[in-house]
């Protein structure tokens, strides 16, 4: 059964680099978009293995905590 799963941002900042788009094929923890804040640059990874359905937000767009920055299709 698949379902799609809210890619989430863990802190405040602003997109830095998408990592992947619409399409790749990601693991768990695989990089969907890196985050700058405090001169440091973090990724938000993939929650489950699947496939990157959908990116939500665009470079040097300001995130915050929680915000959903992507969905993934899992099996």
């Amino acid at each position: 059964m698949t379902k799609i799963v809210d890619v989430k941002a863990n802190l405040t900042g602003v997109v830095w680099q998408i990592d992947a788009e619409p399409g790749t094929i990601v693991a768990e923890d695989d990089p969907i978009v890196t985050v700058e804040s405090m001169k440091m640059e973090i990724p938000i990874g993939a929650p489950a293995d699947g496939e990157v359905v959908e990116i939500l937000v665009a470079k040097d767009a300001q995130v915050e905590d929680g915000q959903v920055v992507a969905r993934i299709r899992t099996k």
